[in-house]
């Protein structure tokens, strides 16, 4: 499993790369976002495209991912701007359609991978066509938009409800490597983060965005230092990972079905 860590902040960056975090994760998506999610209680990030250059310096072994914004007229410089500053790879988020995702990759002209974020229903339908784009070289399924997209009430009903597995299926027949949302600390979250990464293993997910309970909300080093035992919670979660890799048939059964109730009764409460 890849853990990804949203940062943009070149000491975090140094900081959680030496603690294990797999891919660095520097969002630069503004357009649209405050109108979808504002009246949510979800991190907006307000990072600065200035900051990628530092970023990667800062990394010693992970990767530095960039989110993007949806396509729009202004994408070609945002694109190279992001890929001269350093980026290992560039993240395409909203779209819609596979020709919104192919226009995206000719402005990359295979520079770095692409990863398509796939949160809204017609993305999730059109998964097929768009891992069969040049360019394309892996998936993540960002649940936060794509279950409101699809008029559900939390944001785990996709994967509890099979929509997202099924969808993944043209992924795992293609060896495409995907993400599903994130993951919080081994024993924390509405569903606890081992119940979260159980499932992530069922459908074959190996690329997980570490949650704000790995972080807090820390806006400094000394801040994250503070709140989260970093190391410790990282290797918590690789043990966790490497047991749920080894169970029989009937335990992995036995976990999905503990994970689906876990979901179905957050939405019941909420209902």
């Amino acid at each position: 499993m890849k853990y990804l860590f949203i940062t943009d902040d070149p000491a975090m960056a140094a900081y959680v790369d030496a603690c294990g975090v797999d891919r660095l994760f520097v969002d630069l998506e503004t357009l649209g976002k405050q109108e979808r999610q504002g009246r949510f209680d979800t991190v907006i990030s307000r990072h600065d495209a200035r900051n990628i250059g530092p970023v990667k310096a800062a990394a010693r072994r992970a990767e530095v991912m960039v989110r993007l914004n949806p396509l729009h007229a202004g994408s070609d410089r945002e694109v190279n701007a992001t890929i001269d500053a350093g980026a290992d790879s560039l993240m395409l988020p909203m779209f819609r359609t596979v020709e919104e995702v192919a226009g995206f990759c000719r402005l990359v002209r295979g520079r770095v991978p692409v990863i398509p974020l796939v949160e809204t229903a017609d993305a999730l339908r059109s998964l097929r066509e768009v891992i069969q784009i040049v360019g394309v070289t892996e998936i993540h399924v960002g649940l936060n938009d794509l279950h409101r997209d699809l008029g559900l009430r939390f944001l785990f009903e996709p994967l509890a409800s099979g929509l997202v597995e099924a969808a993944t299926e043209h992924c795992r027949r293609r060896n495409i490597p995907f993400g599903v949302g994130g993951v919080s600390r081994v024993g924390h979250g509405e569903i606890p983060g081992e119940l979260v990464l159980a499932e992530h293993c069922r459908i074959g997910s190996s690329r997980a965005i570490l949650s704000r309970a790995f972080h807090e909300r820390a806006t400094s080093l000394d801040e994250l230092r503070a709140k989260i035992d970093l190391p410790t919670e990282i290797g918590k979660l690789r043990v966790a990972e490497w047991k749920l890799l080894r169970r029989t048939p009937e335990e992995i059964e036995h976990d999905k079905q503990r994970f689906r109730h876990a979901v179905l009764n957050v939405v019941r409460k909420a209902a």
